[in-house]
């Protein structure tokens, strides 16, 4: 069996670093996505029967995401050592397969992000009209340091008190900051995949090569 030398062992070195990092971060995207998805404040406003689901299928896309990159990056170790052509492959088809899940995913959450804010603030609207003084309400305002809707503004307040914002806006606030961060943690992501691509692609070819010399 032909071993890659020279340059081409650099890039076999240099794809199974990537690759443990590759791992970390898939480590990393994971624990985020379970972070999102049992934070007590974002579970506390959406744990009502009625509450909308579309936020936790985008955190079930990044939790899903992470397990899998995960399990990628340690087959990527195992080809790079093995300098394996199917390992190598599996895991060039893989990425790819990822990556494109990947900019489907972020495509959905961009063009849904007005929608998901939206439902969770039709939610809140409908149960203040129902019971403003729930547990759930409650749970929004102490959250969410708010009170009241658009149309029902908060109660007078004392002078000395620092006015509080409307619960809508609140809510738009509050999960565009959440969803900025599964964002940001998307592109790190298709970023590092392109790397991992190129290098597997590299020491792939450099192994059919060596073996086409011997």
């Amino acid at each position: 069996m032909g071993k890659v030398e020279g340059g081409m062992k650099c890039v076999k070195y240099l794809l199974f670093v990537f690759n443990f990092i590759f791992w970390l971060m898939g480590s990393f995207v994971l624990a985020v996505g379970l972070w999102l998805r049992f934070d007590p404040e974002t579970v506390s406003l959406l744990n009502g029967d009625k509450a909308p689901d579309t936020y936790f299928i985008g955190v079930y896309i990044l939790i899903g995401a992470g397990s899998l990159v995960m399990l990628v990056g340690f087959f990527g170790c195992c080809g790079a050592v093995r300098e394996s052509q199917c390992l190598l492959g599996s895991f060039f088809a893989c990425l790819l397969i990822i990556f494109g899940a990947e900019v489907a995913a972020g495509v959905f959450g961009f063009l849904n992000k007005d929608k998901i804010i939206k439902d969770v603030q039709n939610f809140y609207a409908t149960t203040f009209n129902e019971n403003n003084n729930s547990t759930l309400m409650i749970s929004y305002q102490k959250v969410l340091n708010c009170c009241g809707t658009l149309a029902d503004n908060c109660p007078a307040q004392e002078p000395q008190t620092k006015i509080m914002q409307d619960c809508e806006t609140a809510i738009k606030d509050f999960f565009n900051s959440k969803l900025y961060i599964i964002g940001y943690v998307g592109i790190g992501i298709a970023g590092v995949m392109i790397i991992g691509m190129i290098f597997s692609m590299v020491l792939c070819c450099a192994v059919r090569n060596s073996r086409e010399v011997i």
